[in-house]
């Protein structure tokens, strides 16, 4: 038998009960819609979407050892449609089996296909990770058939939970005296990623004997000796696609080029390097240049059908021109404080006046009373009240200080001014 102690770090702490699990209460805790779904015994198939080392190939792992029922693990990097039929085939034994497939966003259609009829017939119950947007990577018939559970990224207290538990539990770590003196460096090297900092915690004990005293230089130190190249299905792929987001958001066109570069030579799929930037486009740039998010979705489009090589000059062209933008993030905090808002307070009731009246019971009941056609008016304005009267007057939108958006605050002052104080 193959001794534990030998596996990695993240490997021998990777705990194999809900109550154990660090992070995601949400969906784990006791009120958490995973928790109730294995208490129940009904568990749906499903897609845990979350960026790498937050808990998918955990939650499951702890999923199948709870319910008892055969479980079938498959790496979307190397199965292919043969290895599916024959979990299927297997699975035709005892319905319900689980099949977990791994960074399920690189099936193909084919590979995906391969899966509809068994999910759909409940020969299997499929859990899919993935670290993309469930909803460009899966295909639509199989997303309908399973439920998107969105993971969290690890808090700093989350963290360092795990590495604390590493240290007093792990059966190799345990038997030594390591000290965490400064832990900024390595949160900062693995970047939210429960998996990497428990391996960098044992790269840098196994690095040093004796009793160990950790520290941002020694941790520098130790890190700076293992850099690895970039590996577009490790975790340099995570690494250069977060400098190469940040490069762009911190308006330096030179280093994104760079990172871009990296990642071209590293084969990186064109349309994951797009997909980012009209993201960002949105997310970092916004209505300080809308024309930003026009050439990353016209990129986009364009690299899909030219692909590599000539994808590299259109690539380059869109990251120099989002990085050399005028950035504002406005929009984006305008959405998350509304979204915060709904939290808050639920679902408010819409104003009758701006409710939709199309049949007679709803008129007597007042839908659309009162609603004022802006049209109608000068400046095709008319100031009255759209939002719930228990939020009435909320901002949510606060222009950015960039040339655009000052006459966007300019136009709203001279609309709004008494009612937000733009």
């Amino acid at each position: 038998m193959l001794d534990s102690s030998l596996a990695p770090l993240a490997a021998r702490m990777r705990p194999s009960r809900l109550d154990d699990l660090v992070g995601q209460e949400h969906l784990v805790g006791q009120k958490g819609i995973i928790r109730q779904a294995i208490a129940s015994g009904n568990i749906p198939s499903m897609i845990l979407w979350g960026p790498p080392g937050v808990g998918k190939t955990t939650i499951a792992n702890i999923i199948a050892n709870e319910i008892k029922k055969p479980f079938y693990t498959l790496s979307a990097v190397s199965a292919g449609v043969k290895d599916v039929r024959d979990v299927i085939e297997k699975a035709k034994t005892s319905p319900r089996s689980i099949l977990f497939i791994d960074e399920i966003h690189r099936f193909n259609k084919g590979q995906q296909d391969a899966l509809l009829g068994a999910v759909e017939k409940g020969i299997i119950t499929l859990i899919g990770a993935t670290t993309e947007n469930p909803s460009f990577e899966v295909n639509s018939a199989l997303l309908s058939r399973c439920q998107v559970y969105i993971l969290k990224a690890l808090e700093e207290e989350e963290l360092m939970e795990l590495v604390r538990q590493a240290l007093e539990n792990d059966e190799v770590l345990k038997k030594r005296k390591i000290t965490i003196q400064e832990h900024q460096a390595l949160l900062n090297i693995s970047g939210g990623d429960g998996r990497k900092l428990l391996n960098l915690v044992e790269l840098i004990t196994d690095a040093l004997p004796g009793d160990v005293v950790i520290t941002d230089k020694l941790v520098m130190d130790v890190a700076q000796k293992h850099i690895a190249i970039y590996d577009k299905s490790g975790e340099q792929h995570y690494d250069i696609i977060s400098a190469f987001i940040k490069s762009i958001r911190g308006s330096d066109p030179n280093a994104a080029v760079y990172y871009l570069a990296r990642m071209i030579e590293g084969g990186e799929d064109v349309k994951f390097i797009a997909r980012r930037m009209v993201i960002l486009a949105s997310e970092d740039i916004g209505n300080a240049n809308p024309t930003a998010l026009v050439m990353a979705t016209n990129t986009f489009q364009a690299v899909d059908v030219i692909g590599y090589p000539e994808a590299r000059i259109i690539l380059a062209q869109c990251a120099v021109y989002l990085a050399s933008s005028a950035k504002s993030n406005a929009s984006y905090i305008a959405i998350d404080s509304a979204l915060t808002k709904i939290q808050e307070t639920g679902d408010l009731p819409v104003p009758l006046s701006i409710r939709n009246a199309p049949t007679r019971l709803m008129k007597k009941l007042d839908y659309g009373k009162g609603y004022q056609y802006a049209h109608s008016y000068a400046g095709n304005f008319v100031n009255m009240e759209f939002l719930p009267d228990e939020i009435k007057g909320t901002k949510f939108y606060e222009p950015g200080n960039n040339a655009r958006e000052e006459e966007l605050r300019k136009y709203l002052r001279s609309l709004w001014k008494d009612k937000y104080g733009y």
